[in-house]
């Protein structure tokens, strides 16, 4: 029921041969210059998505990408890296905070989405204007209110550690450090983090079974939410407008800051629901402290704007009907996404 993947450095594997003179016959086994990374996942998960032909993943690269994801000198006064606003705790969101917080304190516009399961995905952002997760983290590097840095100055400062050249030469061969190895060693980092271990999973792998209320929250997440939040990642990366107002503190307008079309306005990613219970504040502003507080504006605070998603305007209402009973089964069904062993894997740790 799992896929397993090997992915290559250059397309092969690099060999160093040990040999040594025996009286005896000696098998000569070879020893691996830059070990493979496995990455596995269930069958029933979507294809991946990421090109391992123009990134192969290693156990090096990824190493030096875990490495670089916990670095503070990715930002101009060495202090926020993209471990602070992506906490393991919280699927690598920033629990307590509505949106990021970056150097000298500066807030962000948008609240920080988990990093997972990011090798089968399609955009990145709230916005999907990054359809490369190599290209994904020169953003918040140089984003003012965030890390307010340049490729040009993060390769200075690494430039200058005699550790960071033996991990980008153990990584690509050599120690020559360039902006394109570090954003694709922290992709190597990040699409290692694949959560599939949830009590949801084992219940679909057969070793495990719902509890009625979880049964029940499922069938009726099915009913109301699947539209948007379906398949294996729990979502459909589509972008949609559901009703939120305008939050004139950010004046974040979603997808119509990529295209510039008012069909767009107010359109964010329909984001997963793997580990949501860990990762509130929710919506793209963080508005929501609470799952209850979501099921709450879906049943009773949508708005009908004129690009208000079809889903959320059917039969004569707006928005989602539950009753307090149906809202408390789906979040007893939502907290099966849980993967309590994504969140407190050593591997993934500064």
């Amino acid at each position: 029921m799992f896929t397993m993947i090997k992915i290559f450095k250059t397309g092969v594997l690099l060999f160093s041969f040990l040999s040594f003179v025996s009286c005896s016959d000696e098998v000569i086994e070879p020893l691996e210059k830059d070990e493979i990374y496995n990455l596995s996942f269930p069958s029933y998960f979507p294809e991946m998505t990421f090109d391992t032909s123009g990134n192969p993943i290693t156990k090096n690269g990824v190493e030096l990408g875990r490495k670089l994801f916990y670095e503070g000198r990715l930002s101009r006064n060495n202090t926020i890296s993209c471990g602070f606003c992506h906490i393991q705790e919280n699927a690598f969101t920033h629990h307590g905070h509505t949106v990021s917080h970056g150097v000298d304190d500066r807030i962000g516009i948008r609240n920080a989405p988990p990093i997972q399961n990011m090798a089968f995905l399609k955009r990145y952002m709230w916005d999907g204007v990054i359809h490369n997760l190599n290209e994904q983290p020169i953003i918040p590097i140089t984003n003012e209110d965030e890390m307010d840095s340049s490729m040009p100055e993060v390769i200075s400062k690494l430039s200058s550690d005699s550790k960071y050249k033996k991990l980008f030469k153990e990584a690509y061969g050599d120690e020559n450090i360039t902006g394109e190895r570090v954003l694709k060693a922290l992709s190597q980092f990040m699409i290692t983090m694949i959560s599939a271990d949830s009590k949801y999973d084992r219940v679909k792998l057969g070793k495990e079974n719902f509890l009625s209320d979880e049964a029940q929250g499922m069938n009726l997440f099915q009913q109301k939410c699947s539209s948007c939040h379906s398949g294996a990642l729990f979502t459909d990366e589509s972008f949609r407008n559901t009703g939120m107002y305008y939050n004139t503190q950010f004046k974040d307008a979603g997808r119509y800051r990529v295209t510039l079309d008012q069909n767009d306005w107010m359109k964010f990613r329909v984001p997963t629901l793997r580990n949501v219970e860990y990762t509130a504040p929710y919506m793209h502003d963080g508005r929501f402290y609470t799952l209850e507080a979501v099921l709450n504006f879906y049943s009773d605070n949508v708005e009908d704007n004129p690009n208000l998603d079809p889903q959320l305007k059917q039969n004569g209402h707006i928005g989602i009907a539950m009753n307090t009973q149906e809202k408390q089964f789906i979040i007893a069904f939502l907290k099966t996404l849980s993967d309590k062993n994504f969140i407190s894997n050593p591997k993934f740790a500064e």
